[in-house]
């Protein structure tokens, strides 16, 4: 007697893992085409195919035709019940192998993958938080039982986690700039531990609440006071926008460098205004600097930016070799690349900067809804 087959249910978490493993799976997404085409699941050896839930109502024969037999399939939709009804027909007509991802898209925005870069010099260590569904990363440097968090985003759940895990307890929450793309959570988890929360007075004229001043100059120390946080003030993405050395290795570019691309200088209107800060940081600032420095930026935009075990950061002499945006040596050039045949905005940019200023209070549902799809903080990320 033949064994009844079964269906299966993948985690945002068991997701990552197989595509920073570069595992092969073939995803049938059956959402809506418009927002299939606009953000969807990427992987070095993943395949996929997009057929809408309606179109597969009357039957899976069109699904069958297109799935090849024998490959481990996962069934993807906005929240999960479309793709669970589809997975179940897929199983009742034979198919084998057949998963449904738990919580949909949804869940798949907002998973964090901790990625350790290194061991620091001074002692401690130093960790990049992957939301690989929509290509934000964070950081958090830990040294003698204390931690700093950079980037923060608003599953600060995690970061408490995390540093639980490691020993540490979180005394300072810094934001590279005010975000647009996604919601901070620099000031939440600030509030839940006791930290400090830092941001760019420069990025703050606007906002509601206290905070401490990131300025060049007013170095933080974490745990081992060789563990240094230098802020630089690197404007372009927004006029505040404000770099950090770390433990003179690294360095952390927020959204004015990527490894594929540059920052877009658009996001609070000012394009025009800030473009030529943009070229000065880019084409001034950071050629000053050591060139053997490794960049990490708070955003990549294509999996193919996902390094060995799924970081991101690459060398700040190779971005000069290679980073298309870093090689535009006539500045008319650049100002046009940088200012027209953008990308689209990130979806409710606006809310989401009103919100990082604490001039808006959305619940969980309204925050999650407005942070749908992609980052789209980079000038080439089409």
């Amino acid at each position: 007697m033949k064994a009844a087959t079964r269906l299966n249910i993948m985690t945002a978490q068991e997701l990552a893992r197989i595509v920073l493993a570069k595992e092969e799976l073939f995803i049938l997404d059956v959402r809506n085409e418009s927002d299939f085409h606009d953000w969807k699941i990427e992987g070095e050896s993943i395949d996929t195919i997009n057929i809408p839930y309606y179109d597969l109502l009357d039957g899976m024969d069109k699904a069958l035709d297109e799935i090849p037999d024998g490959k481990k399939v996962l069934v993807v939709c906005a929240k999960e019940g479309s793709s669970k009804f589809v997975a179940e027909q897929l199983v009742e007509a034979g198919r084998s192998n057949v998963y449904y991802l738990e919580g949909g898209m949804k869940s798949w925005s907002e998973h964090l993958e901790p990625v350790k870069i290194d061991d620091l010099k001074g002692g401690g260590s130093l960790h990049q938080f992957v939301r690989i569904g929509k290509g934000c990363l964070s950081y958090m440097v830990i040294s003698s039982g204390e931690a700093a968090v950079i980037d923060t985003l608003r599953m600060t759940d995690v970061y408490e986690r995390f540093a639980r895990e490691q020993g540490a307890k979180i005394k300072h929450t810094l934001d590279t700039h005010l975000h647009a793309d996604h919601i901070s959570g620099g000031r939440k988890l600030a509030e839940q531990t006791g930290a400090a929360y830092w941001l760019p007075p420069k990025d703050a004229e606007e906002v509601t609440f206290a905070y401490e001043k990131l300025e060049e100059g007013r170095d933080i120390t974490v745990g081992n006071t060789t563990i240094r946080i230098q802020p630089i003030h690197t404007p372009g993405h927004t006029i505040g926008s404000t770099s950090f050395i770390v433990d003179d290795r690294y360095l952390m570019t927020g959204d004015i460098l990527f490894i594929e691309s540059i920052g877009r200088p658009d996001l609070a209107g000012k394009a025009e205004d800030w473009v030529g800060d943009l070229r000065e940081t880019l084409y001034g600032r950071y050629k000053k600097l050591a060139q053997d420095l490794i960049v990490l930026p708070a955003h990549f935009g294509k999996v193919s930016e996902l390094g060995e075990g799924g970081r991101v950061m690459a060398k700040l002499s190779d971005l000069y070799r290679n980073n298309p945006g870093l090689n535009i040596e006539e500045e008319d050039v650049f100002r046009r690349t940088v200012t027209e045949n953008l990308p689209p905005q990130p979806h409710a940019y606006q809310e989401i900067r009103q919100t990082n200023m604490g001039k808006m209070t959305p619940d969980e549902d309204e925050q999650r809804e407005m942070e749908i799809g992609p980052n789209r903080c980079a000038v080439h990320d089409r």
